[in-house]
């Protein structure tokens, strides 16, 4: 008779709430994607297409709907990872020391989700889980 404790039954639940966290994640990032590029969510701010926030939208907006869907999961992680942290240093850092100052303490998170995401791979529920099964 196998004895679970309470570590074990979290543990084994482990890899759908990894797919969780990247599904989660990605609807909430691809949303300052749909923002910058289709004012929607409505904004004010919509930068121009051929601008560093426009070519950030079109890689939010893509790449959001990639890890999304789970395709190519760890090269989108990474570079979206790798995106996070030049937009913190580019963007955020200048203004204040102090990430809840300047603003940018959602680009540390999603730069460190999206690195986990990168390291971890994309779960179960995922179209790349579903082409590795086949």
């Amino acid at each position: 008779m196998t004895t679970h404790t309470p570590d074990s039954r979290l543990a084994s639940r482990a890899p759908e709430t990894l797919s969780l966290l990247r599904i989660v994640s990605a609807l909430i990032f691809l949303l300052h994607g749909s923002q910058k590029l289709f004012a929607f969510p409505p904004t004010e701010q919509q930068p121009p297409l051929a601008s560093l926030m426009g070519v950030g939208g079109v890689l939010e907006l893509i790449g959001g709907l990639l890890l999304l869907a789970g395709l190519f999961t760890r090269p989108v992680a990474f570079v979206l990872s790798g995106m996070m942290a030049v937009a913190y240093w580019m963007f955020h850092a200048p203004g204040s020391l102090y990430p809840t100052l300047n603003g940018g303490d959602a680009a540390i998170l999603y730069c460190f989700v999206f690195l986990y995401i990168f390291v971890a791979g994309p779960g179960p529920w995922s179209l790349d889980a579903m082409m590795r099964r086949r």
